[in-house]
């Protein structure tokens, strides 16, 4: 929720403090001029000409008093505040780790347990079961898929074994061998997905230099017999775009992408695949298609996993509804940014930004 902005909390300690040293130094300077003024003329405390004398010699010692404890006020109240704040501090710091996906951080906030030590132990109490639900559901995503890969491939195997088989294809169950080898096919090409999918969300790669307008070519080349197989026109623009990943990963989520934009678009539509820097320190992938007109709504959804646009239909390259989602963790393992928006025409623009490497 968007709050407007106020003073920090260390500003109104610091506040707080100089006012009430300035109220007791008030209410002391006070106590100590009826205290001089019974003293000079003791038993008339209200005699005008004592009292004006003894004001002009004890205002500028008041006025440099109540200064001097103006600025030991804010000085000290700034020094203490920030020293009864650096526990929340390190709180927030840590919450802002967590925000961005990695919760392996912990605060371990040292010395005497107090309310802010409390506080800081339950947080990595929280983030240590996050992390261990979040591990132990990548690991059997993990393990799921690997261990569907072995008995999917054997079937493949026996499907075109049968596909080949002459008395199969005489006694008309080459229809059916057919259709199993589809249904075999997109089992595997889920089964991949996930395992690329764990991968990207346990960040296990290494990290190289990579050219963002490299992949995109390669991308583009991969799938330009499937773009004029549907009569699209892809097109390829802009500079180098040097970033710090994995090549496999982001070549994977450039192809995806691409091949997002060629098999939902229009006939007889266009892709635009362009790269580059944007000058703040990022580079950027962007991938725009021609196509139906998208609203805001559906196009907030197309990243979450089995999405398939507006009708879900199940085509020959339809995909398994993974590949905006396999972008999206991609980006996000990277430390970048996806963003999808409709375009004015018709169609979907894909905005990849991850940092710079250069």
């Amino acid at each position: 929720m968007a709050r407007a902005r106020g003073l920090s909390v260390r500003m109104k300690l610091t506040l707080s403090y100089a006012g009430f040293v300035m109220l007791a130094g008030a209410v002391l300077l006070v106590v100590g001029y009826f205290s001089l003024s019974r003293g000079v003329h003791p038993g008339v405390l209200f005699l005008a000409e004592s009292h004006g004398a003894l004001w002009r010699s004890f205002a500028p010692m008041a006025a440099a008093v109540m200064g001097f404890l103006l600025v030991f006020g804010l000085a000290g109240g700034w020094l203490l505040a920030g020293r009864v704040l650096e526990p929340l501090d390190r709180i927030t710091a840590a919450t802002r780790v967590a925000a961005t996906g990695s919760l392996a951080h912990r605060i371990a906030l040292p010395g005497r347990s107090d309310e802010f030590r409390e506080l800081a132990d339950a947080f990595d109490t929280m983030l240590a079961r996050l992390e261990a639900h979040v591990a132990e559901q990548q690991r059997f995503a993990a393990n799921a898929s690997h261990e569907l890969r072995t008995p999917l491939a054997i079937t493949q195997t026996l499907l075109e074994v049968a596909a080949r088989d002459p008395a199969r294809t005489a006694a008309g169950d080459g229809e059916l061998v057919e259709r199993l080898h589809v249904v075999n096919s997109r089992a595997i090409d889920l089964t991949e997905a996930l395992l690329l999918l764990s991968r990207a969300d346990q960040r296990a790669f290494a990290r190289e230099p990579v050219d963002l307008s490299l992949a995109a070519e390669e991308a583009t080349e991969t799938l330009l017999p499937l773009a004029e197989e549907r009569g699209i026109a892809v097109e390829t623009a802009g500079g180098a775009a040097p970033a710090l990943g994995s090549y496999t990963l982001l070549l994977q989520l450039t192809t995806n992408l691409v091949h997002n934009a060629i098999v939902h678009n229009a006939g007889d539509g266009r892709v635009w695949v362009t790269t580059g820097g944007d000058g703040d320190g990022h580079v950027e992938l962007t991938v725009e298609n021609t196509g139906p007109a998208l609203s805001p709504q559906l196009v907030a959804t197309l990243a979450e996993p089995f999405r398939r646009g507006t009708a879900r239909i199940r085509t020959d390259h339809a995909g398994v509804g993974l590949g905006l989602a396999i972008v999206k963790s991609i980006a996000e393992a990277h430390g970048g940014t996806l963003t999808l928006t409709a375009r004015p025409g018709g169609g979907l623009r894909a905005t990849v930004r991850l940092a710079s490497e250069a």
